[in-house]
């Protein structure tokens, strides 16, 4: 981050994460999540496009445009019109080109009780984000009449931006003395029928938190850990049907919130990558098996010391002195040469659980659900993001493929463990309740 005398002149280095997102930026895809809210009233765009327009500014990395230099990318302020809240679409997450929307690198929607917000990761993680998008509806809710508190999900808006939620954090705690290498196996992926251009398709599981967490109990696991193990086991069933005399180990991307170990404001990237896996060459795994391994996997690697080494790990590159001064086109052949053949590959599926989403009691008292979702995933296959408000969680997948496969196994696993699931999509004739 670089500060000169007036805010007018404050840019943005990418953060370690945001660097590839560029990198990998096509004209079908961009990586993209959405964050959605969905109250207890209509929306009324009109107000909502004054909160948008009122509480941006207060976040200065976000309120930015991309540019491209010599040897880096970085984020300039925008101070044009917008961005501009507009009626939903089928298809969230579309790609998000950079020179687009005025140069916004986020993207508001609503439809009836649903307001949504779509960023660009170069902006931040989903962390970041959903500070952003609290405190914007906040605002919305004060204007139309409503008491809101601040917490830590809602800003002052007045408040003055601190340094803190600026920092590319990662630099700042990547001093381990050790950077512990990479090398994984290859991976079982899934090669499905791709959807016509733009198509995102969208399943989402909506069940109790109590009644999840007693379940997941029943396996001496965490709601995270049980929710991994599933998708761990929906996968080693697609790939038994599929191929079952050429089996390949099935891996999970799992980004882990690192300001949960290491003290940061940040409001832009800030997260770490674990892989909890199985291999099916070694045997027959049980569901009971494959919920033991990812809790002792889990416990063995998130944790301070081993997510600092792989800051450091991922720092390293960035801070070599004959890679700071290679020009950003072969910077960006290497990035998007590695993520294809090798990065890409390490999983056979994402997921990410946000958590328990904790808002004021009296912005709450507005809300029925909150959703996360991954945007399209790189390549073929699906990706699973959770997050839970009050006793509700909800489960989005999201996919570019036309099998549902994965997804069936999933939730029929919940089922069949007792957990009660409503089923909602953007596909034609998919809701139910089992």
């Amino acid at each position: 981050m670089k500060l000169k005398s007036t805010p007018k002149e404050l840019w943005f280095k990418l953060d370690l994460s945001a660097i590839v997102y560029p990198t990998l930026q096509r004209r079908d895809y961009s990586s993209v999540y959405r964050i959605s809210f969905i109250l207890k009233e209509p929306i009324k765009p009109d107000i909502m496009q004054q909160a948008v327009d009122m509480a941006l500014p207060r976040f200065p990395t976000y309120k930015t445009a991309i540019h491209k230099g010599l040897f880096w990318r970085y984020m300039e302020p925008n101070n044009r019109p917008g961005p501009y809240v507009r009626e939903d679409i089928n298809n969230p997450c579309m790609p998000m080109p950079f020179k687009a929307n005025n140069g916004y690198l986020l993207r508001f929607y609503y439809h009836h009780c649903r307001i949504s917000m779509e960023a660009h990761h170069c902006l931040g993680d989903g962390a970041g984000g959903m500070c952003v998008f609290s405190t914007i509806v906040a605002v919305y809710l004060r204007l139309l009449g409503h008491e809101v508190s601040e917490g830590v999900l809602v800003r002052d808006i007045d408040d003055t931006p601190k340094a803190g939620e600026m920092e590319d954090a990662y630099l700042k705690y990547a001093n381990a003395d050790v950077k512990p290498p990479r090398g994984m196996d290859k991976t079982y992926r899934i090669y499905g029928t791709k959807e016509p251009f733009y198509t995102l398709n969208i399943i989402d599981g909506i069940m109790s938190v109590k009644e999840l967490a007693q379940v997941a109990s029943i396996y001496q696991a965490s709601i995270t850990e049980y929710l991994n193990a599933v998708l761990l086991y929906a996968l080693m069933q697609k790939q038994a049907h599929e191929e079952p005399r050429r089996l390949k180990p099935i891996r999970i991307a799992v980004p882990v919130n690192l300001r949960r170990f290491f003290p940061s404001e940040t409001l832009r990237n800030f997260i770490s990558m674990v892989y909890p896996c199985i291999d099916p060459r070694l045997g027959d795994f049980t569901f009971e098996e494959i919920v033991s391994h990812v809790h002792n996997y889990m416990h063995y690697y998130i944790n301070e010391k081993f997510l600092r080494g792989d800051i450091t790990t991922n720092a390293a590159t960035q801070r070599h002195p004959i890679i700071r001064v290679v020009p950003l086109f072969i910077k960006d052949f290497v990035v998007r040469s590695f993520y294809t053949r090798v990065q890409d590959r390490f999983s056979s599926a994402g997921l990410t659980n946000m958590g328990v989403m904790k808002l004021p009691d009296d912005m709450a008292a507005h809300l029925g659900r909150i959703d996360i979702y991954m945007g399209q995933p790189y390549s073929s296959r699906t990706n699973c993001a959770i997050i839970s408000f009050e006793d509700t969680l909800t489960i989005n997948f999201t996919s570019s493929i036309v099998e549902t496969d994965v997804e069936r196994y999933f939730f029929r696993k919940l089922v069949e463990d007792g957990v009660k699931v409503l089923i909602e999509s953007n596909r034609k004739n998919a809701c139910s309740q089992h």
